[in-house]
């Protein structure tokens, strides 16, 4: 077990990072193997403490960070300055930190091509900075532009979704990304109120949230915006598609009894860990034969039992983990090619 302490908030910059002892933990054995050729891959990056701290756990290891957040990049950079050539990093959605790594120079990137990755960590879904930040438009407790793109120089807002969407596409996020049980109610109402005017910012769409959804369900629900703002940013961000795509790309980078963590924080981003980790750990072999045919025995195995929680200690110390649900996976076997 790593040590644990109590965090300052002030010394991890405002910000305490979910789970950090578990998640070194769970990455450790082939990290401490590799020792000074052990590379770790923090797909997000975000305000940089996780990464913090597994530089400081592994003395000897180094991390490449992702983030497709110029400003969270530019802050977690400043942040690691003190580590050197030990922490790199790249800008890109993480499901395409493979191509950003393989036209990227430099020391950390040659040893990831040439051992791979000992420990990977993807802490999912919006950031507790970008949270933090009003004027990004994530939350919906102060008004702001409806933007809601971690990168937020690329790609659709918020405000186009709403503004652009058929009923139809606008109820199937609700639904599909929010769980909301009124998104056709919901749909209706924003297309007839962007008639009037386009939307851009949060406080009209919260208001429209208010008069729409059933006062009976706004005192026992939760805030009526949660769902829809969860949705939309899934959209605007592609969050599941690039979950679904960066799983087999980071399990098949990993060295041979390294290991990837991802922390899910909502059911479907936890279901779809779920569901390609089964995938990956089951035996291609034809059902009723004794024993796995060569080639179709399972590469990989988990090594969560089910999907692990914070503990009462650990949400006292942070409320941010509260809805965590961490599973990890680790790779036992080489492919067919001999490749780690």
């Amino acid at each position: 077990m790593t040590e644990a302490r109590s965090f300052d908030l002030k010394e991890n910059h405002g910000h305490v990072p979910v789970l950090r002892d578990r998640m070194a933990d769970l990455i450790a054995p082939k990290v401490r193997e590799l020792g000074e050729k052990a590379v770790i891959l923090d797909g997000t990056l975000g305000a940089g403490g996780h990464t913090e701290h597994f530089l400081r756990t592994f003395p000897e290891a180094r991390v490449i960070g992702v983030d497709r957040d110029p400003q969270a990049l530019a802050d977690a950079r400043d942040r690691l300055a003190p580590f050197g050539e030990r922490f790199a990093w790249v800008q890109t959605r993480f499901d395409g930190f493979a191509d950003a790594i393989a036209s990227s120079r430099g020391e950390v990137f040659d040893l990831y091509n040439e051992v791979g990755i000992a420990g990977a960590l993807f802490d999912l879904g919006v950031s507790s900075m970008q949270l933090d930040q009003l004027n990004r438009g994530f939350a919906y407790r102060a008004d702001a532009p409806l933007d809601m793109r971690m990168d937020p120089t690329h790609g659709i807002t918020a405000a186009d979704v709403l503004n652009t969407y058929s009923h139809g596409e606008l109820a199937h996020i609700l639904k599909a990304y929010g769980d909301e049980r009124f998104s056709g109610k919901i749909a209706s109402a924003v297309l007839r109120e962007r008639e009037k005017e386009p939307f851009t910012t949060s406080a009209r769409l919260v208001e429209l949230l208010y008069a729409t959804i059933p006062a009976a369900t706004r005192r026992s629900g939760g805030h009526p915006a949660k769902r829809t703002f969860q949705a939309l940013r899934i959209e605007v961000n592609a969050e599941l598609d690039s979950l679904a795509a960066v799983i087999p790309t980071v399990v098949e980078a990993l060295t041979q009894g390294g290991r990837a963590v991802f922390m899910s924080y909502q059911s479907l981003e936890d279901r779809i860990v779920k569901k390609q980790f089964q995938d990956l750990t089951a035996s291609k072999t034809p059902p009723g034969l004794p024993m796995d045919l060569p080639g179709t025995a399972p590469r990989f195995r988990v090594i969560t039992r089910g999907a692990e929680k914070a503990t009462e200690a650990e949400i006292e110390e942070n409320p941010r983990a509260a809805p965590v649900r961490v599973r990890a996976i680790e790779k036992i076997a080489a492919d067919a090619g001999g490749n780690l």
